[in-house]
């Protein structure tokens, strides 16, 4: 009983597969299939509609920077959707994080790397309470989120007070957004990952061929190297073109991996699928569900406070405005990337999808100048479309025939 409820109901590919399968494909990954489409005929037609401007290295380079604000916060919010929880006040605790850095290192003259740590801890403070709150006290996170959205903004005004704004002088906090990686890292750290991803695919193959399970045909594990390769290759490209790859960019990049190999290699990471798929049969199991709510609400609000850094880092300040938009954008992005709003299935691989579609809209209408109007249109259309798909995927996996 245990064993089956910590294996991850996730659009991953089980450790056992070695690579990707066609029938999963429309079992489990099935959400993923129309976000690839979409987001190759959207780049297609920008470019075509703008001269080509759409994928030159500048803008793609320039759109980069923009998605990894978003993507941040919504690889926090992908911690609290698995489980079937939301968290409301991403965006606030961004800003009042990134707030707290930048008061530590402006008028406490404390060096970057501590006014860093002071507003990481800032952001688990906040996501150890949001957690306690709705694990031990169990009141709804939607609740308790949005309450706390209220207070942290009142906050981040107060620490701001008497300006509403606060600019930046030390350079390494600025640099994070600014600087780019020299091209031996830059391009020798993808590499690297592409070829232990190889290697990984390849070893997972031959292990269940020597225990005599079922393996994908070989042109598929190849055409899934492939693909990787390909993708890796043209981003790097891109970014060489231009100015390199960025260290903000990479930073992202590394976030994702980290939680990914937390998600899927560790028991940590399947109890949490296990949570998302059924709360009080892991709770039977002897899960401590309650434990793992209260981390995952800390880790949310530890990833919202770097997107804050990394958002005071690109304005080079911080801003007692919060954007109206970065909540609604981070949970698109993560559920239009595939994971579920009722927990259980997903893979934090849905942020940079996600991402680039929600900021890919954005800067292809910016750049054929077209209205807020149409945006915020554009983007509740291709929202509601997400979560139209991921109800009939939940009715489609709870129906009785299957």
């Amino acid at each position: 009983m245990k064993t089956d409820m910590a294996s991850p109901k996730t659009d991953q590919t089980p450790p056992s597969s070695g690579g990707f399968k066609l029938g999963s494909l429309f079992k489990q990954d099935l959400g993923q299939v129309p976000v690839v489409v979409a987001l190759i005929l959207m780049a297609l037609y920008f470019n075509a509609t703008t001269s080509g401007l759409f994928l030159s290295a500048r803008n793609l380079s320039n759109l980069t920077l923009q998605s990894d604000v978003i993507a941040t916060v919504a690889l926090g919010s992908i911690m609290v959707l698995l489980i079937g929880e939301i968290d409301l006040s991403v965006a606030v605790v961004a800003n009042l994080c990134g707030a707290v850095t930048c008061v530590v290192s402006v008028f406490h003259h404390y060096p970057w790397w501590a006014a860093i740590l002071a507003g990481l801890g800032a952001g688990l403070l906040i996501g150890v309470i949001n957690g306690v709150i709705v694990a031990i006290i169990r009141v709804p996170s939607f609740i308790v989120t949005l309450a706390a959205s209220l207070f942290y903004q009142g906050l981040l005004l107060h620490l701001l007070l008497p300006n509403t704004t606060l600019i930046i002088t030390d350079p390494n906090l600025k640099g994070i957004a600014a600087n780019y990686l020299p091209d031996t890292v830059g391009v020798g750290l993808p590499i690297i990952g592409v070829v232990i991803y190889a290697a990984y695919v390849i070893y997972t193959r031959v292990q269940r061929q020597r225990k005599g399970l079922v393996v994908p045909p070989l042109w598929q594990t190849a055409a899934n190297i492939g693909v990787v390769a390909l993708v890796v290759i043209l981003a790097l490209w891109q970014f060489e073109s231009y100015l390199g790859v960025p260290i903000m960019t990479m930073l992202v990049l590394a976030l994702i991996v980290i939680f990914w190999i937390i998600l899927r290699f560790t028991t940590f990471g399947q109890h949490v699928y296990a949570i998302g798929g059924n709360s009080e049969a892991s709770r039977r199991a002897g899960i401590s569900v309650n434990g793992i709510r209260i981390a995952l609400f800390a880790l949310t609000s530890v990833l919202a406070a770097t997107a804050g850094i990394f958002q005071a880092s690109r304005t080079a300040d911080a801003d007692a405005a919060v954007s109206p938009t970065l909540l609604l954008q981070a949970i698109a992005a993560a559920v239009i990337g595939g994971v579920s709003l009722f927990g259980g299935r997903g893979s934090v691989w849905a942020v940079i999808m996600g991402t680039l579609v929600i900021v890919g809209l954005q800067n292809g209408l910016d750049l054929k100048s077209s209205g807020n109007d149409i945006k915020f249109m554009v983007e509740g259309l291709v929202l509601i479309l997400a979560v139209i798909v991921d109800a009939l995927l939940r009715r489609r996996s709870t129906s009785p025939s299957r």
